[in-house]
């Protein structure tokens, strides 16, 4: 654990941790009930193809690979129904960033995320567009977190070394490569087990 002497920025995954990041939402209108959104998305392996998006890879081109025309004429509008799949801003994170941001740490994002969805989320939640000093984009990028080259980024952009952040992902993977990359972090599992870490390294 790195020392709040050392720390000057808080680095924030944003989906499931600033957002709530519900996939099921943007075919439930389609499909009528979870059980067949579930099956549609285990027969188009939804998940797989949504990284490789985050990657920056074209929904159109990932939808191309899809046999039966109707699973692939839904999976491509998927962008288009994007914003519905983020109903609600998880609040209690959000008032942690900004009791950090109040105390004079620098306040950044790295989001695996689609370069055709991430406008989506801004003009659903436009928090995302001016909360953050330095926001990498994985799509734009064409490099998905864990890769030790996307937190590199972050730090080129914003001055900072390694040993200066505090990044917060929900994902243990993403954690993982962050420490490996020299960041202090938090696995986030919760707004309240959040703020518990922030308080346990002094910066709350």
């Amino acid at each position: 654990m790195t020392g709040p002497l050392t720390l000057r920025a808080v680095v924030f995954d944003i989906g499931n941790v600033l957002v709530d990041w519900q996939p099921t939402l943007a075919f439930l209108p389609d499909l009528g009930s979870q059980a067949a959104v579930d099956e549609f998305l285990a027969r188009t392996d939804f998940f797989a193809r949504n990284l490789r998006a985050d990657g920056g890879e074209a929904w159109a081109d990932l939808a191309e690979e899809i046999d039966d025309p109707a699973d692939r004429a839904l999976f491509a509008a998927y962008p288009t129904r994007f914003a519905a799949t983020m109903p609600n801003a998880i609040e209690s994170s959000w008032q942690a960033m900004e009791d950090l941001r109040e105390r004079g740490l620098f306040i950044h994002a790295i989001t695996n995320w689609s370069a055709e969805t991430w406008p989506h989320g801004v003009a659903a939640h436009p928090r995302l567009g001016r909360a953050f000093g330095v926001t990498v984009v994985s799509g734009r990028e064409g490099v998905i977190k864990p890769d030790a080259r996307i937190f590199d980024l972050l730090c080129n952009r914003a001055g900072l070394a390694p040993r200066e952040c505090l990044f917060i992902d929900d994902s243990a993977r993403n954690i993982a490569g962050a420490a490996a990359f020299g960041m202090d972090t938090i696995h986030f599992t919760g707004p309240d087990a959040l703020r518990a870490g922030l308080i346990q390294r002094g910066l709350l």
